[in-house]
């Protein structure tokens, strides 16, 4: 929501906001935090689960009343609400968690930011290249406990990876691929026929600042995610995932070029299936590299693994002396081929502490000041940089990126997937 109705909504509650918000109030690790939940199952109730265990929950959100009333059953004391904004009048919420489609993503979790909260937003962090870094823009200001939804980015596998890595084991990486077998959902497609909402869905609330549109069978709760108004594809889906060890390890940041292909060109809907290939420039004593991602059934070629058997979703680091395997999407384990030079090999040292968590970390960070692995600062680069893919497949160039500028250099259409138009009552 804009600051003015943000302001003015607040101010009728009798609650009016400075131009600089009041920070959470720090508190003891043996204190529980307030939490208010928004999008309550799925994602959000995994989210829940782990934070409840320890926190009190005392706001739950969600365009769906039976959502409401089923996950409310579990939490007898927590206010229920329709409407996130409205949430900007309680005074009982210390942090928030974000877990709703991603159009809805970066206007939940401004909202927090604005009031000063800590934030926990599921990936991508945005839905737009531009909201990527108005958050984490925001997240910086705000100086709260951020965390983006990327759990892989908390297992000592991605860790150990990166160690390696750092330690130049298989010496300068210039090729990197990554894919998934995701979507399993419908891409590529129209949309549904119009149909007549439920009557335990708030579908205005639903759309948010998504285009308006009228209900059809096949949007909520899941299948969104496909559809280019609503969710980001298999890419932005995946992708936070499965490219944070390389993003990580390698310093990626932004890249200079981003070529897509893939199934044909649809205005509603991701495609099918795409291959997209991100080229970095040199970054330090790090040389210039190239990352290719992969998704709907598409893989690298069976030749880069050393006779491995090919995963359904991992990732893949070619090195001068050696090849990383990862063979999830989340970096739980690790595998250096060719296998036979390997034996016996000797890891070096441990330099990066292993993490007590994820959702934890997270907690953790919000009573103490701590730092997180995946805060906003660096999701947001993480997001920007992954949903250039989409960019450059949406307009069938190979696109010249202008970090510093946010623009695409050669290629004036992309304007409009990089920072799409809102519904009014929404904006960042």
């Amino acid at each position: 929501m804009d600051r003015r109705h943000f302001l003015q909504q607040s101010a009728a509650a009798g609650a009016g906001l400075m131009a600089v918000p009041a920070l959470a109030q720090p508190k003891s690790p043996n204190e529980k935090l307030n939490v208010a939940c928004i999008g309550i199952e799925g994602r959000g109730g995994s989210d829940l689960a782990a934070v409840a265990a320890t926190e009190n929950i005392v706001a739950l959100c969600d365009v769906d009343d039976e959502k409401l009333a089923r996950v409310g059953q579990k939490f007898p004391n927590a206010y229920r609400e329709t409407d996130y904004r409205r949430l900007a009048e309680r005074k009982d919420i210390d942090a928030f968690i974000v877990a709703t489609p991603d159009h809805h993503h970066a206007f939940a979790t401004s909202m927090a930011l604005q009031l000063g909260k800590h934030c926990y937003c599921e990936k991508p962090l945005t839905h737009s290249v531009y909201e990527a870094r108005r958050i984490a823009e925001m997240a910086k200001k705000a100086g709260v406990a951020t965390q983006m939804g990327n759990q892989g980015h908390s297992n000592n596998g991605t860790r150990r990876v990166v160690e390696l890595i750092r330690a130049g084991v298989v010496g300068q990486i210039r090729e990197a691929h990554c894919w998934t077998d995701r979507p399993i959902w419908p891409q590529g497609i129209d949309r549904p026929p119009v149909g007549t909402p439920p009557a335990n869905l708030h579908w205005d609330l639903w759309l948010g600042p998504a285009p308006d549109r009228p209900f059809g069978e096949g949007y909520h709760p899941f299948k969104w995610r496909g559809f280019w108004d609503f969710g980001t594809g298999a890419l932005g889906d995946m992708a936070c995932h499965v490219m944070d060890t390389a993003f990580w390890a390698l310093n990626l940041k932004a890249p200079t070029t981003v070529e897509a292909w893939g199934e044909p060109h649809h205005p509603e809907s991701a495609p099918k299936n795409c291959i997209i290939t991100y080229e970095f420039p040199k970054r330090g004593d790090l040389e210039p590299m190239k990352l290719v991602w992969y998704d709907g059934g598409k893989k690298p070629e069976e030749a880069l693994f050393e006779g491995e058997k090919v995963p359904d979703n991992g990732t893949l680091l070619i090195g001068e002396k050696g090849t990383i395997l990862l063979p999830d999407p989340y970096g739980s384990s690790f595998v250096m081929l060719p296998k036979d030079k390997w034996i016996g090999f000797k890891a070096p040292a441990e330099t990066i502490p292993n993490s007590i968590g994820h959702h934890a970390e997270w907690v953790h960070a919000c009573k103490t000041g701590d730092p997180t692995g995946s805060n906003f600062q660096y999701a947001g680069a993480l997001t920007e940089m992954v949903l250039l893919g989409n960019v450059a497949f949406r307009t069938g160039h190979k696109i010249e990126w202008d970090a510093k500028k946010l623009r695409v250099k050669n290629c004036g259409e992309a304007e409009q997937y990089l920072h799409r138009a809102y519904r009014p009552g929404y904006s960042i």
